[in-house]
């Protein structure tokens, strides 16, 4: 089924291979935003702001956010037709290789995701085997790693839909340790510890406010991407109508989550205590001093779920923005290739062959996860800046709109999304932007080439000259990693 403008469900031959209704949408949504994130929060956010700059960074998030989620809400029934979610969406308001960039962006960050993530689980895992190693990049921990890469790769061959009612259930089974967590967070909750040094003011090496809050940005992104989850598997909704409402009612749920888990931990240890814990899986301590050591093994085994069922999430929509792209000759034609099961096999073979050898490349350059999800995040920002642009763009063309039909109130959340996005490239830093630029760089000749065994010109003149400002940042990060000046750690 698809969605006209009117709201009405009517028949519709781009519905046909649709299979997934509200609930595996929704779970798609918030199976793609609970993975690791969560149980590193208490940390991760302790780590450069106060209590009173994280509850700020989560309010700027939430405003944010909230505008995006409506943004795709918007999208996904004034533009049925566009059913690969942010990709569609920049190339169809912004040209082919702006659309190009956005796919491109969006694939590095989930398949570079998928990489933290079994990273993740591995540190995790080392509480209880100590060869893996808390930042879970020992041999030990690429090879359980590997192997875990490879299953979940055969179990998305098999179907998009089977691969979607296990995540279901993963993302119901991750949800309890959280719960738990919450409940018992509550009850040692003390106002005074939340209170202490509320602003940061005593903690030298915190800074401003605004340079707290900007130290928040990327944590919060990280945790909250994955809402484009049912915008980009649209094409497999049973219902567009599903579309929307899975992207709210996932957002909203996850954000309360998130809330409580970062606030209520700051109430049971100090920032500076929450600081100083490992990064992976420190709502394992915060949980383990409240009551004891099997606090810790159980948010250490929830974080296996949910990291395991967010890796199933992100695998399927990291091969499914490239193999969409790829059918409209924007990716080379090997990522659109589809197997007897209609899952789409050559995206996917290349992505967790990525995966692979970065798995490979963080057990000899030491690489950790915050790194992982530090340029992850920053490469996922263009597709989201894009996705608010063109819904703005929607509403002042008045594309899509009836002739007495309001379009206030959708340029407000466009321009809001847009803002949005522009401040997270701003809070990112020219550190991982510079990076990301050789990630785009790297992109160029694969989009030509594509274009070209299509017969079609690859750039327009206003195209070359943002491909030449690629190239230039790309050749000065390269330059600056190169002697040291910057580094991903």
């Amino acid at each position: 089924m698809s969605t006209d403008l009117t709201g009405t469900d009517k028949p519709s031959t781009e519905a046909k291979t649709g299979t997934l209704g509200l609930l595996p949408m929704t779970a798609l949504v918030v199976g793609s935003m609970i993975g690791g994130g969560v149980f590193s929060l208490p940390q991760n956010m302790a780590r450069g702001a106060s209590a009173g700059a994280i509850t700020i960074g989560w309010l700027v998030t939430g405003i944010g956010m909230l505008a995006l989620a409506f943004v795709y809400m918007n999208l996904s029934t004034r533009k049925p037709d566009l059913d690969a979610g942010p990709y569609s969406y920049a190339r169809a308001g912004f040209g082919n290789f702006v659309g190009f960039n956005s796919a491109w962006g969006y694939w590095i960050s989930a398949w570079l995701g998928n990489v933290s993530y079994v990273v993740l689980i591995f540190g995790a895992l080392s509480y209880f085997y100590a060869p893996f190693g808390e930042e879970g990049n020992t041999w030990q921990a690429i090879v359980g790693a590997s192997i875990c890469v490879w299953l979940v790769h055969a179990l998305v061959l098999v179907g998009v839909r089977q691969a979607a009612f296990i995540n279901t259930i993963t993302t119901v089974a991750k949800l309890a340790p959280i719960f738990l967590f919450v409940v018992l967070a509550i009850v040692a909750f003390n106002l005074p510890t939340f209170q202490l040094d509320f602003w940061g003011e005593e903690a030298l090496t915190l800074g401003s406010i605004t340079t707290q809050v900007k130290s928040t940005m990327l944590v919060t992104l990280w945790v909250f991407i994955g809402i484009e989850g049912a915008s980009v598997g649209s094409g497999r909704a049973a219902k567009r109508s599903d579309i929307g409402k899975a992207t709210i009612l996932g957002f909203v749920s996850v954000l309360l989550l998130y809330l409580l888990v970062s606030l209520l931990s700051l109430g049971v240890m100090s920032q500076p205590e929450l600081a100083a814990l490992p990064a992976a899986a420190s709502m394992a301590y915060v949980l383990e001093s409240i009551v004891g050591p099997w606090g810790s093994v159980v948010v250490r085994i929830g974080l296996v779920i949910s990291v395991a069922g967010a890796f199933l999430s992100w695998t399927l929509l990291a091969a499914e923005i490239p193999f969409r792209a790829a059918k409209e000759g924007i990716l080379p034609e090997v990522f659109g290739k589809e197997n007897a099961n209609g899952s789409p096999s050559g995206a996917l073979w290349i992505t967790n062959i990525c995966v692979q050898v970065v798995l490979i490349v963080t057990l000899y350059a030491n690489s950790t996860y915050l790194a992982l999800f530090y340029i992850a995040s920053t490469a996922i920002l263009v597709p989201y800046v894009f996705s608010g642009a063109y819904a703005l763009k929607l509403a002042i063309t008045g594309e899509s709109y009836g002739p007495q039909e309001g379009r206030g109130r959708d340029m407000a959340i466009g321009a809001l999304a847009t803002v949005y996005g522009a401040w997270l490239v701003y809070a990112a830093g020219p550190t991982y932007l510079l990076m990301c630029a050789i990630i785009y760089a790297v992109g160029i000749p694969i989009y030509v080439q594509a274009r070209k065994s299509n017969g079609e010109d690859a750039f327009t003149p206003a195209e070359v000259l943002v491909a030449i400002i690629l190239i230039g940042a790309a050749t000065v990060a390269s330059y600056l990693m190169s002697t040291g000046v910057i580094s991903a750690l």
